[in-house]
């Protein structure tokens, strides 16, 4: 049996921690959750038992095996040092370790192996970058992928609960204020998330180039990504054209997408079948279609993904992970 904490359980992707615990039938001994004062005494059921949000603090992590972070990267920070001290491996959803040399960055389908090299953290990386590496992971086993382009479409979800409520309330009132985005985001689409990296980069799109060569173990792979916030209130998309060391054919492609762990193949278009948001939300699979050869790049491969990002691209992705560990 495993004891296991989630740090900041009553969030999006905490929550969502708490049901995947249980859809994976991770055999936990204690569950401790985790939260700011003012979310003390909040109640949720695990496994047909009530339990009651703690106050976060130094001395939460003795006896425990397992931490999972839902909270931010400063948060991360200050606590990382207490749940090494108490002898808990901290899987960290934040972006606060995820480039650091000693810390393995993992998606269990992709490089599940790297997890028990760790030093007592393990990073969950951007939920982009999960989404956008499942698609492609298959492809990668053809042919080692040296090029990639990404358009990502975010859902406001990905943003917090602020994000969702913000969509909801100026659909229904037009003249409500954009207080979470910069601008409004009801039938708007707003091409920067994050801030200026450098280079007219945003920081949300340096994370798929160097989470990517990280995860797939590439350090010569080149990318460039848009990341673009949707008013889709969950899952996100990415559109990806990609050209491997060697020419590959989009039957080919196929197959191997479709015998992949983890992913859905959903490609016809003559029959109007590829990726939306709307069908995947909810679940841990990614869908991949719009397969296609790149018009750009030759032998390149182009397509379409969709995946929910407070499952798959989180909570789902790091429980997953406590099964690379035991």
């Amino acid at each position: 049996m495993i004891n296991i904490a989630i740090m900041g359980a009553t969030g999006a992707v905490g929550r969502q921690m708490i049901i995947c615990l249980e859809e994976e039938k991770i055999e936990v001994g204690e569950l401790r959750l985790l939260a700011s004062k003012r979310s003390v005494g909040t109640v949720f059921n695990f496994n047909n038992k009530d339990i009651v949000v703690e106050e976060l603090n130094k001395d939460s992590f003795i006896g425990l095996d397992i931490v999972l972070g839902a909270v931010s990267a400063d948060l991360a920070r200050e606590y990382a040092p207490y749940i090494k001290e108490a002898g808990a491996i901290f899987i960290d959803n934040s972006n606060a370790f995820r480039l650091y040399d000693d810390v393995p960055l993992v998606v269990p389908e992709i490089n599940g192996e790297d997890a028990r090299k760790n030093n007592g953290i393990i990073s969950n990386p951007n939920c982009s970058t999960i989404i956008s590496l499942m698609a492609v992971n298959a492809i990668n086993k053809l042919s080692k992928i040296e090029l990639m382009i990404a358009s990502t479409y975010q859902a406001v979800s990905g943003a917090g609960n602020g994000g969702t409520e913000e969509l909801l309330k100026q659909i229904e009132n037009d003249d409500y204020p954009p207080k979470t985005f910069k601008y409004r985001i009801a039938y708007n689409c707003i091409p920067c998330i994050g801030k200026n990296s450098g280079q007219g980069y945003s920081s949300e799109e340096d994370k798929l180039l160097n989470e990517g060569r990280k995860i797939l173990h590439l350090p010569d792979l080149k990318v460039t990504c848009t990341c673009v916030r949707v008013p889709v209130l969950r899952s996100h998309s990415i559109s990806i054209s990609l050209k491997c060391q060697r020419a590959l054919n989009v039957e080919e492609v196929r197959a191997a997408i479709a015998r992949e762990d983890g992913v859905v193949l959903c490609d016809d278009i003559d029959h109007d079948i590829y990726p939306m948001p709307r069908d995947v939300s909810d679940q841990n699979k990614v869908f991949v279609g719009r397969i296609r050869e790149d018009q750009v790049f030759e032998g390149g491969i182009a397509l379409f993904c969709s995946g929910d990002q407070i499952r798959k691209g989180a909570a789902a992705n790091a429980v997953q992970i406590i099964k690379c560990l035991f």
